[in-house]
């Protein structure tokens, strides 16, 4: 990837400025890894996350309603029409937005730490692996490098989830915010609001390193084998429903790989002094389960249209966006690949 990226620039210091100073190519704004693209591909990952997550909250009041009611009132949400229906029946359809405003800050908070540091871990890793095992160690990169960046992530998110699991799930808790983020204090203090960090970091790291690992391959696929055109000769437009196909077959993986750490942080933030064993506990193997239907459809639209979003933030800014990789030339040299 480095070499693809550094092309013929030929600089033989290890200094990652010196190694990315021929990236930015003629029409590009930034240096690929300079400060100002780390800082706009932190603020792809801000529209991203925190708008496709705020429009989706909807169906993840249901979700979470489905996976933490049902081990207690099996009838009441028996689908997702029927979750829509009672939700509806008992709270109007202005019920359907509850938690949007701690779903809105908390994931734009995770979108900024999740791309922005993605993008800074790829190339602090691969810095480290070198151009030929940067190559060879690809897909493990990638999974090294979201999983850090997630890390980080998930305690910038952890607050707000809190507050907006406890706002959608628990009637009469709380109906904002402002309402929700005081009581929670003074009943538990600020422990409350990271109690479910590590049940956190079990669901989303795994959903991140199969959302990242698996777009990049992915995409990568898509340009060998369907796109019937070099990338470098397909339109942004084109390169765009490119994004949005991986990303959506990325989407589809991460809901099923992250879905039963999903039902247990939704539990474990509706009741008080829980642990995350003793819901799972609780919950069982089939319990866990509950509501994937549900996630799948929300997660796959989810992750297309972010990866959408950030990729259309990475054109309209004028980002580098470098091309999938190919084998660098002193590889195929060693394989005997070369002519």
């Amino acid at each position: 990837i480095k070499n693809l990226l550094t092309g013929e620039c030929n600089t033989h210091t290890h200094a990652v400025t010196q190694q990315l100073s021929c990236l930015s190519s003629e029409g590009d704004s930034c240096e690929f890894g300079s400060q100002k693209y780390f800082l706009l591909c932190g603020f792809g990952g801000i529209l991203s996350c925190g708008t496709t997550h705020t429009a989706v909250v909807p169906l993840d009041l249901v979700k979470c309603r489905m996976q933490v009611c049902n081990h207690v009132n099996p009838d009441k949400y028996k689908s997702i029409g029927n979750g829509f229906a009672v939700t509806v029946r008992e709270d109007g359809f202005r019920g359907l937005a509850k938690g949007w405003a701690p779903t809105f800050i908390g994931y734009s908070m995770q979108g900024l730490c999740k791309f922005g540091f993605y993008e800074v871990f790829k190339v602090f890793y691969s810095d480290l692996l070198g151009e030929e095992n940067t190559y060879l160690w690809r897909t493990s990169l990638y999974l090294a490098a979201s999983a850090s960046a997630e890390f980080f992530a998930d305690i910038a998110l952890a607050p707000m989830e809190a507050a907006k699991v406890r706002i959608q799930t628990q009637p009469g808790y709380a109906n904002t915010l402002r309402q929700c983020a005081p009581k929670m204090y003074a009943e538990e203090g600020l422990w409350a609001f990271y109690k479910g960090v590590v049940p956190l970091w079990m669901r989303q790291i795994p959903y991140t390193m199969m959302k990242f690992a698996c777009f990049e391959r992915t995409v990568e696929t898509l340009y060998k084998y369907v796109v019937p055109k070099p990338r470098s000769e397909c339109s942004k437009p084109e390169q765009l429903v490119v994004t949005f196909v991986a990303g959506y077959i990325a989407g589809v993986f991460c809901a099923i790989v992250s879905h039963p750490a999903d039902s247990v942080v939704s539990v474990l933030n509706k009741e008080k002094g829980s642990t995350a064993a003793q819901v799972l506990k609780k919950l069982g193997p089939k319990g866990v389960w509950k509501g994937l239907v549900a996630r799948i459809i929300m997660i796959g639209t989810l992750t297309a249209l972010q990866w959408f979003i950030y990729d259309s933030v990475k054109v309209y800014f004028r980002l580098p966006r470098p091309p999938p990789p190919e084998m660098p030339e002193s590889l195929k040299k060693k394989l005997g690949l070369t002519e």
